[in-house]
């Protein structure tokens, strides 16, 4: 029992010094001194509350250098971890030339795991729950389906291999609250532990390799959950190693002081609100406005994959060309207001990792950020003089609009004429193609093509 004012073992001299460069270290990287998280903090608004601002704060790390001015991935990304390194040294030489005759760090040892603990169980809450609810990695859109797979940045085929199986997304959302709730309570932290470096590594890993954009949070569930595990480690090799008698963690705080008991309740509840809190918000936005997603419904009855029978440009019909700039060689109405269309003519990437949240549907970027090959339009339609008012949804594009009107000679042609981005008149005959795509048929049953 470890109780106010008890005299505890002493520590080993180099114990000492690395506790003390670990504890300062980790606090750097754990708890919230910087500025801008208070900033964002106290820009919620709690009246109208959506589940990505908590979202955002749950990701926060220390920023010495503001994240903008850095890299997304690759070494670069590591600055601010270089920066508190350098200030836990010179911490860590200040402490022990002040601090000489203190022998142990117990009770702060146990502290800096609580802080690790709570801290480690937010971020895994939060990243369960839009997995559970699968918002993370969307379900493949049908213009992401009919885009050459070369075209893909290796960070969107990955969200898009892991986004056709929903249900398997939502038992990794699942694993990684189990192990928020298991770190929570102090007798289960190992099994926490273990459930972190079975999942959480292996997504390290692939951040890295697949260049996600995330490595650094990654990167810092890895380190705190190694810091809980080293406490294990010496029980953990007497016992499967050396298969010899080993007792259990003995230490066992007093909180019978009133001030501790109504702290630990305090955090508890609070940890509690916010699992339900996240929770709650994290399914209304999967229900009603997946956020990576647009909701505007698109034009009726027109969803699917279309050929360019005719293309004419300036009164001059184009043949069917994968080399033309101008010809457009296919079409994708998507089931939102989103029109895709394939020409030979380049597309400025846009590099972003399509986190973040947009309210309005042309900024949600997710269905064309990290790939190529497609040209991606958000668009306006007027059902009653039947035009479309088009705009390029890339914002290294947006200043290509299209205005055209539409015909429908039968269920499965669409006749769009008007002008294009360079003010040249076009018309274009539409014919759907009833394309199977093996995903949507299923694997459990035969499928005749």
């Amino acid at each position: 029992m470890a109780k106010p004012n008890q005299v505890h073992q002493a520590w080993k001299p180099w114990e000492r010094v690395l506790f003390r460069f670990v504890f300062i270290l980790l606090s750097l990287l754990v708890l919230p001194i910087d500025w801008k998280f208070y900033r964002d903090l106290f820009s919620v608004n709690w009246a109208q509350l959506h589940f990505h601002e908590l979202f955002t704060l749950t990701k926060y790390q220390v920023q010495f250098i503001p994240q903008e001015h850095l890299p997304e991935s690759g070494i670069g990304a590591f600055a601010n971890w270089g920066i508190a390194l350098l200030v836990a040294v010179a911490g860590t030489l200040a402490w022990s030339t002040v601090d000489k005759k203190r022998q142990e760090y117990t009770v702060l040892y146990y502290w800096l795991r609580v802080v690790v603990r709570y801290r480690l169980a937010i971020v895994l809450t939060a990243y369960g729950f839009i997995k559970l609810f699968p918002l993370q990695m969307p379900y493949p859109s049908l213009s992401n389906l009919l885009t050459n797979y070369g075209d893909f940045f290796a960070w969107k085929v990955y969200f898009q291999t892991v986004g056709i199986a929903p249900k398997y997304q939502s038992f990794l959302g699942f694993v990684e609250i189990v192990a928020a709730f298991l770190l929570i309570n102090r007798r289960t932290v190992t099994f926490g532990v273990g459930l972190i470096f079975g999942f959480i590594g292996n997504v390290a890993v692939v951040n890295g390799l697949y260049d996600i954009g995330e490595l650094t949070l990654s990167s810092l569930i890895v380190l705190l959950a190694v810091f809980l595990f080293v406490y294990d480690i010496p029980r953990l090799y007497n016992l499967l190693i050396k298969e010899g008698p080993t007792y259990a963690n003995k230490l066992i705080p007093d909180f019978s002081d009133e001030v501790l008991r109504k702290m630990r309740l305090s955090l508890r509840t609070a940890f509690l609100f916010f699992v339900l809190l996240f929770g709650y918000k994290t399914f209304d936005n999967f229900v009603t406005d997946p956020y990576k997603v647009p909701h505007t419904p698109g034009l009726e009855n027109a969803y699917g994959y279309y050929s360019v029978q005719e293309f004419v440009l300036n009164r001059d019909t184009i043949p069917y060309s994968k080399t033309d700039p101008n010809r457009w060689q296919d079409v994708v109405f998507e089931k939102w207001s989103t029109l895709t269309i394939k020409v030979n003519r380049p597309v400025k990437i846009d590099f972003t990792s399509a986190e973040a949240f947009h309210e309005h549907d042309i900024d949600r970027n997710y269905e064309l950020a990290g790939h190529a090959g497609r040209h991606y339009f958000y668009y306006e339609a007027d059902t009653v003089n039947q035009t479309l008012l088009l705009q390029n949804k890339n914002r290294n594009h947006r200043d290509e609009k299209l205005q055209l009107t539409y015909k429908r000679p039968d269920e499965n042609t669409l006749v769009l004429s008007g002008k294009n981005e360079n003010n040249d008149s076009i018309h274009v005959v539409l014919k759907k193609i009833h394309k199977k795509y093996m995903m949507f048929e299923g694997r459990r049953k035969p499928v005749k093509i």
